[in-house]
């Protein structure tokens, strides 16, 4: 009995958008409802005046405009409103709370907006000790720019672009210590859109793991594992592999499992391509042997010169090996190569077909009973592994695929 083991194919014979705005209040933006224009009624006048006529009717309809998902202003509060508590920051009018910052700076602001801003900043007002009428609280480690707009968030919730852009990272770091997760989200999003290098891409992993930003933190080992050659050359890995091994190994071992993920996938599409062109080897032959193709087919049909090459791309290979079959002085399986094939591809079809008393392909009803009178379970086993994958493979490519469209 022909083996099932056919390794190789048989033809081989022949966004979301970020507005940009320095105004932080974010959520979906409404469209206005559309009013309809409803026609006046015509006036009936027994008297001769004279009234000007109404302006016509729009000829198209108005429809609802469709905007792109994006951050948006949601407040409702005006321009002034904003400014006026940007002011107040500024200014420091009646402030009892002084931040100090790395470079001893002291920025005055008020104690009851930063509490109800951010509820750590709240409990660290709440034992501060009152001096002066004044009480002192200290912001270390980041630069004194970052610790003035991340207060300044605090009072009106805007901020400068460029000055977001420069201090993202310290910001980041402010917005999660402090609970700020409206600032947090803005940092994120401008980390993740076009902020990221392969020269930065550690740090601010390390910087997302600290500060429990998950997002962030796997765009930077995808971006690390598709560019791992480059990033691993790179000044920061050097100093993450002195002080972090933990993530070095880590991140070698998510790049060896994305290697085999990506083998895994070219060698389930190459096994796939394989199983679709035995799939359209087992129509070819059902094709030839009821229709007839150009110079082969069936004894009951004749086949006309003129005759135009026909939909199914496996004929011309399936016919030279079909001619070859017949004209094959050891034409037993073993001992010649394609006729060993083309066994195998008139078994693979027996064992498909489902109309054995009616089906023209030669030996059908021959292998339906060779089949059953013998056959070792482990040879049975493959051939059931494969007719199985070829009709799944037919499954896959759908009623209305490219392919079987040609075919209609």
């Amino acid at each position: 009995m022909a083996s099932p083991d056919i390794v190789s194919p048989w033809i081989s014979y022949s966004g979301e958008t970020f507005c940009g705005s320095s105004d932080i209040h974010m959520e979906e933006g409404n469209t206005a409802e559309v009013l309809h224009v409803l026609e006046a009624p015509i006036l009936s006048v027994s008297y001769n005046c004279s009234i000007p006529k109404p302006p016509p009717l729009p000829v198209k309809a108005c429809t609802k405009t469709k905007y792109p998902k994006r951050f948006v202003d949601c407040s409702l509060v005006p321009k002034e409103t904003k400014d006026t508590w940007d002011n107040l920051f500024k200014e420091g009018y009646g402030a009892d709370v002084y931040i100090i910052t790395e470079d001893k700076s002291r920025i005055p602001a008020h104690s009851i907006i930063l509490s109800m801003a951010s509820p750590v900043l709240g409990n660290i007002l709440q034992l501060a000790k009152v001096r002066n009428g004044m009480r002192y609280i200290k912001i270390p480690g980041v630069p004194n720019e970052a610790v003035c707009a991340f207060i300044r968030f605090l009072y009106s919730s805007s901020y400068e672009e460029n000055e977001l852009k420069k201090f993202v990272l310290p910001l980041l770091v402010l917005s999660h210590c402090y609970l700020v997760p409206q600032l947090k989200r803005v940092c994120v999003y401008i980390l993740e859109h076009g902020w990221l290098t392969k020269e930065n891409v550690i740090d601010v992993l390390q910087l997302a793991r600290n500060c429990d930003a998950p997002r962030l933190s796997f765009i930077c080992v995808r971006m690390v594992v598709q560019d791992f050659k480059s990033v691993s050359s790179t000044e920061g890995w050097k100093v993450m592999k002195r002080a972090n091994p933990a993530l070095e190994q880590e991140l070698v071992e998510s790049m060896v499992e994305e290697d085999s993920r990506k083998q895994e996938r070219l060698r389930k599409m190459e096994e796939r391509k394989v199983y679709l062109q035995l799939h359209e080897a087992m129509e070819a032959l059902l094709h030839i042997c009821g229709d007839g193709c150009r110079t082969i087919g069936p004894r009951d049909k004749v086949l006309k010169g003129s005759q135009v090459p026909c939909n199914f791309t496996a004929c011309k290979g399936l016919e030279a090996l079909v001619r070859h079959f017949s004209s094959c002085k050891t034409r037993v399986p073993g001992g010649c190569v394609h006729c060993k094939r083309m066994w195998q591809l008139l078994e693979l079809h027996s064992r498909m077909c489902d109309e054995p008393d009616l089906c023209k392909v030669p030996l059908c009803r021959h292998f339906k009973v060779k089949v059953q009178q013998q056959q070792s379970k482990k040879d049975e086993a493959k051939w059931k592994l494969l007719v199985s994958k070829v009709i799944i493979a037919k499954k896959a490519l759908g009623p209305f695929s490219a392919k079987h469209a040609g075919l209609l």
